[in-house]
């Protein structure tokens, strides 16, 4: 007699779990998968709600950027989470974007990986990249500013 096939899936008992998991610990985002089948579960987090990471006292000050002039106001996308900031989906693999492209609504500018946790951080807006401004590999704070958009129509 055949085995009956496991449905690969989230049963609403696990999802509830995620997410309150993710309300426990925080996060603003939370993705899983499973075979096939991927969640992603998001709730809106007050700016209050946030733990705010402790400075070192012997650590020294981040020097100030010069923001580029353009003829348009930039829009600056910010960090939505404290975590470790990635250009690439993989070491090898090129960056989800440069400076000077022109990117769309909802497209993936960069991952933040919080807690072993992978976010993919979307543009809000269609425009172009003016300035990346965050290295590689670096550290980032919740409303620290990654990059800076030419908005265009």
């Amino acid at each position: 007699m055949a085995k009956p096939k496991r449905e690969e899936g989230f049963p609403l008992a696990e999802l509830r779990q995620l997410a309150e998991l993710a309300q426990a610990f925080g996060l603003a985002e939370l993705e899983v998968s499973r075979g096939e089948t991927r969640i992603r579960i998001r709730r809106e987090v007050a700016r209050a709600e946030l733990p705010v990471a402790p400075l070192l006292p012997s650590a020294p000050a981040a020097p100030v950027q010069q923001l580029p002039q353009a003829g348009a106001d930039l829009v600056t996308i910010e960090a939505p989470m404290v975590g470790t900031f990635y250009r690439a989906p993989s070491p090898g693999a090129d960056p989800y974007v440069k400076e000077g492209d022109i990117i769309k609504e909802g497209q993936v500018l960069c991952i933040i990986e919080a807690m072993k946790l992978m976010n993919e951080i979307e543009s809000k807006v269609h425009g172009r990249i003016a300035k990346i401004l965050v290295e590689n590999a670096q550290p980032v704070e919740y409303g620290q500013p990654l990059f800076l958009v030419e908005p265009r129509p």
